[in-house]
């Protein structure tokens, strides 16, 4: 039975990649024909970032619909093919489900259509207070509302008040779940924000989250949420395939943002968020750089990185774009196997 299920994983990441180096090239010339590129800072306020990028002006972005939106067909489709034709096949293949995948679909595609709208503020140069997009203050605004949701959901919809700690095992926390829960969503999707700035950072690293969370989903006995992110992975990588330097086009808030929430509700699902620690070390390390920095230069006066979050630091003072990239995608790489050792040896003992 275990064999049947890694072969359903293995499908859908397969055929999610196929299918996204397929529609790639049609995303991409919608995206140049109508000009919707990156708009890099120059209101002198970060000189280093806007004279390190400079030269992406105009590259497009959105790229994310390409992730987000290969996941939602996929999962539509089967589960309609499952209504329509009574055929073991297509129940086989239907992975959307109420316990397992529901909720991280519905937060993958609200999150990205509220990052699709601040993408397309940024490329009109529109911005709720002036500039390009979103400020800071009113995404954190919508990653609270869309944690408050999930929370919610949890909390009244399963029942779930039950925090897992590792080697320490499940504490009972009652209603304390819900501001855990909500923490928990906000730092990680922005720490995966934070982390989208360099070609293939962002995809790279999160590739490697979500296949660490989908081992982690599988070992579980939660196989519709495995391939959930088996078809995130097939997109992903498909989406590298064109976003390594020198990017063909960028993911975009609609794709950051999205992601970074999901990768927060699995996290929570598997009931293994602390894990985060581990398997989102490099988002981690990104959004305290960004954090370490502001509180800096509020109270300090003055910086502790040249640019932040720390990547741009590492481009600063020499590292070749692709020499950061790789570098991180190491320290996530192994970030991840300590991770999943710990969810192991936890598992085991």
């Amino acid at each position: 039975m275990l064999e049947a299920y890694v072969i359903k994983i293995l499908f859908f990441s397969t055929l999610a990649f196929i299918f996204a180096m397929l529609v790639t090239p049609l995303l991409t010339r919608y995206l140049y024909k109508y000009k919707l590129g990156k708009k890099v800072r120059a209101n002198g306020e970060t000189p280093i970032f806007t004279g390190l990028h400079a030269h992406k002006e105009g590259t497009p972005t959105m790229g994310g619909v390409l992730i987000w939106g290969t996941v939602l067909i996929f999962i539509l489709l089967f589960a309609l093919l499952d209504r329509l034709f009574v055929a073991d096949i297509f129940s086989y293949l239907n992975f959307l489900s109420r316990a397992e995948t529901l909720l991280p679909l519905g937060a993958l595609v609200i999150s990205a259509l509220i990052g699709l709208f601040d993408d397309w503020l940024d490329v009109r140069g529109r911005g709720v207070l002036g500039g390009g997009g979103l400020k800071l203050r009113h995404r954190l605004f919508i990653y609270t509302l869309i944690a408050i949701v999930g929370a919610l959901w949890f909390y009244f919809k399963l029942d779930w008040t039950v925090f897992h700690v590792p080697f320490f095992g499940n504490f009972e926390i009652g209603a304390w779940y819900i501001p855990i829960f909500i923490f928990i969503i906000v730092a990680t999707s922005f720490s995966v924000n934070e982390t989208d700035g360099l070609d293939g950072l962002a995809g790279g690293t999160l590739l490697i989250a979500f296949t660490a969370y989908g081992v982690i989903a599988f070992a579980l006995g939660r196989y519709e949420l495995a391939t959930f992110c088996g078809v995130i992975i097939g997109a992903l990588l498909a989406f590298l395939w064109f976003n390594i330097p020198p990017a063909r086009f960028y993911m975009g808030d609609t794709g950051a943002m999205s992601l970074g929430v999901t990768l927060g509700i699995i996290a929570m699902l598997t009931n293994n968020s602390l894990l985060l620690i581990f398997i989102g070390l490099i988002f981690l390390l990104e959004s305290k750089s960004v954090i370490i920095q502001v509180l800096s230069k509020k109270f300090r006066g003055k910086k502790v990185f040249l640019s932040s979050p720390i990547h741009h630091h590492f481009q600063a003072i020499g590292w070749p774009e692709a020499k950061v990239v790789m570098r991180f995608w190491v320290i996530a790489a192994i970030g991840a196997a300590v991770g999943l050792m710990v969810f192991l040896l936890d598992k085991k003992f």
